[in-house]
């Protein structure tokens, strides 16, 4: 019960955030983006407090084996840049330049009522779906001995 809490909270804090620093307002993310245009900067402020929390974040995890709830924690074992990673990060970027939502503030202004951000939900759920196919299709099989 208290992970769920826990869960809970967080994800209300992320969400506060995400906007009070306006990332779940499309214009405001198209035009962080458009560097040829009216270029808005105040998103880099945002995405750069983000990456120092987060290298805080890993530094003091890396120390760790546990997280602060008492569960096991599991980091990402792998830091190589592969083809699958590429092809992700090149359509997550396509689709936040396209709509002006990246997941987290898409779910925020869904539940805030926003429309757009539910054709942007529709298509990205669709997507993870498409990806668990191929990903079943492609995988090779595990063998037990």
């Amino acid at each position: 019960m208290l992970h769920r809490i826990s869960e809970f909270l967080v994800g209300l804090v992320f969400g506060i955030g995400l906007i009070l620093s306006g990332m779940t307002d499309p214009a405001k993310v198209i035009g962080f983006l458009d560097l040829t245009g009216l270029w808005d900067p105040s998103l880099a402020l945002v995405m750069g407090g983000a990456i120092a929390v987060g290298l805080i974040a890993f530094a003091m995890a890396n120390k760790r084996t546990v997280n602060f709830l008492g569960g096991m924690l599991h980091l990402p074992a792998s830091s190589s840049i592969d083809k699958p990673l590429v092809i992700g990060a090149i359509l997550f970027g396509a689709g936040w330049g396209l709509a002006g939502f990246c997941p987290g503030p898409a779910l925020v202004s869904l539940a805030a009522g926003q429309f757009k951000a539910a054709f942007f939900v529709v298509f990205m759920v669709g997507g993870m779906f498409a990806y668990e196919l191929y990903y079943r299709r492609t995988k090779p099989p595990i063998i037990n001995i």
